[in-house]
């Protein structure tokens, strides 16, 4: 990180690949779209180069980006007019599995997906963070700039509401 914030591209770019494929996972989440989401990672990129000088604790890049690409995957479903369940990405199952088997699964992942659309805008980001980005409760208050209760109060709420919605799927 240090290296990065003095200039060296290089040291930027092999910081970038570290988290590139997190980043995507959860800005897929929040925009619902691969396409969104690598639009609003790659605007997360430009943005983290931008701010370097910004970050105190080289520690907490992963936070500290994770807390940029939410910012731009929030952006960008704002932005969208026409944002629907619709547009959400088809998942392929394993390539292992029978026709049924990934007819059950692309139903599965809408149905949790429909659920996760239809979160409170705090709940679903605190929820991807953590189930998605795998960041700990403490990284997901500080981004979020959200007291650790509050946090720890959102995901559990969400985790209810995924449980009770995905019923169904027993």
């Amino acid at each position: 990180m240090s290296r990065a914030q003095d200039g060296d591209t290089v040291a930027f770019t092999i910081l970038l690949s570290r988290y590139t494929g997190m980043m995507i996972a959860y800005a897929t989440r929040i925009t619902g779209s691969r396409t969104n989401a690598d639009d609003a990672v790659q605007e997360a990129f430009v943005t983290a180069w931008q701010k370097l000088d910004t970050i105190q604790d080289p520690h907490k890049v992963k936070s500290w980006l994770m807390r940029i690409v939410s910012h731009k995957a929030i952006d960008t479903v704002r932005g969208l007019k026409d944002h629907s369940s619709d547009q959400l990405e088809t998942h392929i199952a394993a390539e292992n599995t029978g026709p049924e088997q990934q007819i059950e699964i692309n139903s599965q992942i809408e149905t949790l997906e429909q659920l996760l659309n239809r979160l409170p805008d705090l709940q679903r980001q605190a929820w991807v963070m953590r189930e998605i980005g795998g960041l700990s409760y403490q990284e997901i208050a500080d981004s979020l700039e959200l007291p650790l209760s509050t946090v720890r109060g959102a995901i559990a709420r969400a985790r209810q509401s995924l449980i009770a919605g995905m019923e169904v799927w027993k």
